[in-house]
């Protein structure tokens, strides 16, 4: 096989050349250890954290039983294997999944930024954090909306003051997740029942059987969601594509990260990549690589995300039990308040602190995610000529324009947190549903074939695309049928 400085220049076969320019051959670039690369996954999980793990599972939990968590479990998974197919991708070539689809269709990119946007204009996790507050300072209700507008300008500024963007973010969250996984530990010890631990087992083949009925009684709109949920969830896992990019993971380590385009040093060309020569020192790379992305992901993602959602799920159980709360936040106040009495005053203060830092780790990755994805797809097809708009201030702009639609839609139309949830997580199911056929589609035609998608990662891929097939087309089912 010719040596890859021979081809250096050359233009890869795989890459679909439509839409984008091909990509030129470079030699992948050599992995660290996996200890420079934890963290990759950090603020994917810390935005998961505010939608199924606190909110939208513990809610279920309180309204059908424990039993249903093993569904929970299912769509975590379904989710790190969506993940390293998007990891996939990008390892390979550093560019971003859905600059590979845009390679494929042009609107691709287009319709991802829709499914990123139209259902986070619904501030549902500002509206929860401010919420959350209330019962903290013992607020009214005319405090939520004010509260929420405060945390959405403070993103902004955050955001668009970072020298590197993703540098500043996976900092704050990689101390936010700190916090979060201190309370689960103290909740695991000295507010969890060892029946309710029981019940997860126990209770699983009844929860099982009773899907449909479950189905009935939360709202197909409320279990699609919290499926697409049990994970970050809709398109914000596309996303991870960027986070692995800007950690320098793969031949990502080739393409310039997003910076402040106020404190930083900006790149106007569009993030297109590159693509390596199959060869045995590359491959050699490659498979180490895909072993750290693999790990990593499975500690951060996975991991850390079952063990936060099941705690909290069982901690929900333990105390209030399986009772109609309402559709708000008032199993969160129940909560807080049987902590409260049963364990002391402090721990059901502790609850409402680490539940208000999840739903604010939240918000800053949702900005985050909606803009990053925004701006990488806008830059590599209507605006890559441009000299101006770079990938920065498209960024910018976009997380600026999420913050203002959201605070005109919690003073205009709805500030009621669980109905903004869901609308926002059941949206991201069927774009779920999207992009796990365009993932099988690119990486099985658009890359070499000794690292394409194969094997049982193909089963269960396509699996992945059938499952979330039919529950988009159950909600749909139960959405027209009333």
């Amino acid at each position: 096989m010719a040596d890859v400085a021979d081809r250096s220049g050359q233009l890869a076969p795989e890459l679909p050349t439509k839409n984008l320019r091909g990509a030129e051959y470079r030699d992948l670039p050599e992995p660290e250890s996996l200890r420079r690369y934890l963290g990759a996954s950090v603020i994917l999980a810390a935005t998961a954290m505010g939608s199924g793990e606190l909110i939208i599972w513990p809610f279920i939990t309180t309204q059908v039983g424990i039993g249903i968590l093993w569904f929970m479990a299912i769509g975590f998974t379904a989710q790190y294997f969506l993940n390293m197919e998007i990891e996939r991708y990008t390892l390979a070539t550093g560019e971003t999944a859905v600059t590979g689809f845009t390679r494929f269709w042009m609107p691709w990119g287009i319709f991802f930024i829709l499914g990123a946007i139209l259902p986070n204009a619904w501030p549902g996790w500002a509206t929860s954090g401010a919420t959350v507050l209330t019962f903290i300072f013992g607020w009214g209700e005319g405090a939520k909306i004010p509260i929420a507008i405060i945390f959405l300008v403070a993103i902004g500024l955050a955001l668009t003051l970072s020298p590197v963007i993703y540098q500043t973010l996976e900092k704050v969250q990689m101390v936010l997740i700190g916090i979060i996984l201190l309370f689960v530990v103290v909740a695991l010890f000295v507010a969890t029942t060892g029946s309710a631990w029981a019940s997860v087992v126990t209770e699983t083949p009844e929860g099982v059987g009773n899907f449909f009925q479950s189905a009935q009684v939360i709202g197909a709109a409320t279990l699609l969601g919290a499926i697409a949920f049990a994970g970050a969830g809709g398109a914000n896992n596309l996303v991870q594509s960027n986070y692995i990019r800007d950690k320098q993971m793969g031949m990502g380590a080739r393409i310039p990260q997003i910076v402040s385009p106020i404190t930083g040093e900006e790149e106007a060309a569009p993030s297109l990549g590159y693509m390596f020569e199959t060869n045995e020192e590359n491959m050699r790379r490659w498979r180490i690589w895909w072993r750290i992305a693999n790990q990593e992901q499975l500690i951060t993602f996975l991991g850390i995300g079952l063990l936060i959602t099941t705690v909290l799920s069982v901690l929900a159980y333990s105390t209030v039990g399986v009772q109609d709360l309402g559709r708000d936040l008032d199993f969160i106040r129940a909560e807080g308040e049987v902590l409260r009495e049963v364990i002391a005053p402090w721990f059901g203060t502790f609850f409402y602190i680490a539940g208000f830092v999840v739903l604010f780790s939240t918000n800053i990755g949702v900005v985050d995610y909606v803009s990053r994805l925004t701006a990488d797809s806008l830059k590599v097809t209507f605006l890559k000529e441009s000299t101006f708009w770079s990938e920065s201030k498209i960024y910018v702009t976009v997380a600026w324009l999420i913050i203002v639609a959201g605070s005109i839609v919690m003073l205009t139309v709805s500030s009621q947190p669980l109905v903004l949830l869901i609308i926002a997580s059941a949206g991201g199911g069927v774009v779920m549903f999207f992009y796990s056929g365009m993932l099988i589609l690119l990486n099985r035609r658009a890359l070499p074939e000794p690292i394409k998608l194969r094997s049982w990662r193909f089963v269960i891929m396509w699996l992945i695309f059938i499952f979330f097939g039919v529950l988009s087309g159950f909600m749909l089912y139960s959405f027209l049928a009333g």
